[in-house]
């Protein structure tokens, strides 16, 4: 069930998300690492600010789960904190998932050009 999202939360998550993906690029620069794209696609901050969830796309996704571990045992809510403590007193415990939706819909494209319909279910 989704729930109704205040104001003050659309506004931390879109600051967050701001945020966090300026850290995640200066983070690739700093360590010169090339071939490698983290895009924030989400942020979603709970009602109480405790926890966020931070939703990331990672090009090429061929070793993503080390890129989302090294995301989740990072010094990114330390280096958040810093940037952001006039705004926020409290920084929210950053939880990075895997956004899959892009591979979602290539796999909707490929069925429905191959000449299935991906949201049949199959009766076998």
């Amino acid at each position: 069930m989704e729930r109704f999202e205040s104001p003050r939360q659309k506004k931390i998550n879109s600051v967050l998300q701001k945020e966090i993906a300026s850290l995640l690029l200066e983070s690739i620069r700093s360590e010169n690492i090339s071939n490698l794209m983290i895009s924030v696609t989400k942020v979603k901050v709970s009602p109480d600010l405790s926890s966020a969830k931070v939703y990331v796309s990672i090009f090429p996704n061929s070793n993503y789960l080390d890129h989302l571990r090294n995301l989740n045992s990072s010094r990114m809510r330390h280096d958040l904190s810093q940037r952001m403590k006039k705004q926020l007193s409290k920084i929210p415990q950053l939880n990075f998932y895997i956004d899959d939706s892009l591979d979602y819909i290539e796999n909707i494209e490929k069925e429905l050009k191959a000449g299935s319909n991906p949201f049949r279910k199959s009766t076998k």
